[in-house]
């Protein structure tokens, strides 16, 4: 066989005149966990579809176990030992645990009918080392996305895999889902299971890669010893450029108190929540997960208004009781989740923009395309969005320009206050610069910014202000220039805030 169970040598992939990849090489070791990173449209999808037969490179070869093969479909990639586990998982929600996991290898009884009591007896032993409660009669919506990742590991495990390569597994999970995460996949790699490991995240390649192989631009820029590289080198190595100044410096004026919360309830989620935000100025809420960081800006944006206490703008009370109330009020939210909150993937660039304020192009009941589309680009612009036509749909953009395209529609609204709920959540480290840069000039337009973040060099990085929540009530308030990692990470584990 020799050093690797799986290689590929470059490998070229073209559509409709585009290179997706670039003569890539990869190489895996039996028994390895190595981890793939680059930028969002660096090729890293479409290279798990050739190795998964979803896609057929146009030239370059791959060997598994030293043999050159082709695989024409998922079905022959599967027979040969290779699985994926994706980011967003691809089950059939409404079937069982069981009916999923032996979807298409169902197991019948002499008479032809499916054996349930000896599946779901499978099932039960297949999924046991990875979660010993998960109840296999479950249907599949009724389970967390950590969860469902297990039953995706677990149908993987039924089919012998060899091979199991991991796409953004941690990008939704809690910090313990993702420790849980990783003892499962050192525990795969025990058993002899080789895995390709895709991440945005430093930390999943510390904790468990030895090697990490990089692409950009759809190119094979290297391959690096994990304890060989420095994350300076490998950020550069990703993005093509130095990033010395990942956080731009603040140039925004910050003014008079635009935008208050006092003293908000909202029974099960949060208590007696109190700040501000100044014009020119970003706030962050931050704290562990299930803080209600989230659960404060739905409120705030009339998702689910308050039960008691009041919000002002501009020194006045305001009563937010919908979405639409808000945005009235001049507050726009970016919520965390934008596949499913932010985008609308069955319409075009143009319209997503131009969708939360379509009154601006209608007259008389009839839409104005062509200033629409006028209007739409020159937002697009302004945030140097990257695409081929404002008329393809968000899901032909990567991860983080479908981020900029909420963006840009929070920006055709006459706003004064914008919550952005985890702005840079699951995309690359180079987007995630160009969002900074956006939410700063965005500051030094005036806008009142509140943004909720888990990452702390974000938090430290980025706000004006710092807001620590934990249980549903605020535990400690930092200006930028008092606050550390070590002191809001101590507000975070207490009771609450001093004299409140």
């Amino acid at each position: 066989m020799g050093d690797y169970i799986l290689e590929l040598k470059d490998v070229v992939k073209t559509f409709g005149g585009v290179q997706a990849l670039k003569g890539v090489s990869f190489q895996l070791k039996p028994g390895e966990i190595h981890a793939l990173m680059g930028e969002n449209g660096a090729g890293k999808s479409t290279f798990i579809k050739v190795i998964t037969g979803v896609h057929q490179p146009d030239s370059g070869t791959m060997l598994l176990e030293g043999e050159q093969v082709t695989f024409r479909s998922p079905l022959e990639s599967a027979r040969m030992g290779i699985a994926a586990i994706y980011q967003h998982v691809t089950a059939f929600p409404d079937l069982t645990v069981t009916e999923n996991i032996f979807m298409g290898q169902e197991i019948k009884n002499k008479m032809g009918f499916y054996n349930w009591k000896l599946m779901n007896q499978k099932a039960k032993e297949l999924i046991a080392p990875l979660s010993p409660t998960l109840d296999v009669r479950k249907p599949m919506s009724a389970l967390s996305v950590a969860e469902q990742q297990l039953v995706e590991i677990a149908k993987a495990l039924s089919r012998n895999a060899r091979i199991m390569i991991m796409d953004e597994p941690t990008a939704s999970l809690t910090n313990h889902e993702c420790e849980e995460l990783y003892r499962i996949t050192e525990n795969l790699r025990d058993q002899g299971v080789s895995i390709i490991f895709i991440t945005h995240k430093f930390e999943d390649m510390y904790r468990l890669a030895s090697r990490v192989t990089v692409f950009r631009d759809a190119e094979y820029i290297g391959c690096w010893d994990v304890d060989q590289i420095t994350n300076h080198d490998l950020i550069s190595k990703m993005v093509g450029r130095e990033l010395n100044q990942m956080y731009p410096e603040k140039t925004a004026q910050i003014g008079q108190v635009v935008f208050e919360v006092e003293g908000i309830s909202k029974e099960g989620y949060f208590k007696d929540v109190s700040f501000d935000v100044r014009q020119g100025e970003i706030v962050a809420l931050t704290g562990l997960v299930g803080a209600g960081r989230t659960e404060v800006c739905q409120s705030i944006f009339g998702i689910m208004p308050p039960d008691t206490g009041s919000l002002k703008l501009n020194g006045q009370t305001i009563h937010v009781r919908s979405p639409k109330d808000a945005f009235r009020f001049g507050i726009g939210m970016l919520p965390e989740d934008r596949q499913i909150q932010g985008l609308i993937n069955e319409l075009p660039i143009y319209q997503n923009v131009t969708s939360a304020a379509m009154d601006k192009f209608q007259r008389y009941g009839i839409i104005n395309v062509e200033q629409e589309k006028e209007a739409a680009l020159g937002f697009c612009q302004k945030i140097q969005l990257k695409a081929e036509s404002i008329q393809a749909p968000p899901s032909s953009l990567s991860g983080g320009n479908q981020q900029k395209v909420v963006f840009a529609k929070l920006l055709n609204c006459d706003l004064k206050v914008l919550i952005l709920d985890e702005p840079t959540k699951g995309i690359d480290v180079g987007a995630k610069s160009s969002i900074y840069e956006i939410m700063n000039e965005l500051a030094s337009g005036g806008y009142a910014i509140i943004m909720v973040s888990s990452e702390m060099p974000e938090v430290l990085g980025m706000a004006d202000r710092i807001v620590v929540m934990k249980a549903g009530r605020v535990t400690g308030t930092f200006d930028k220039g008092e606050a550390t990692q070590e002191m809001i990470l101590e507000a975070s584990l207490r009771q609450k805030e001093a004299g409140a």
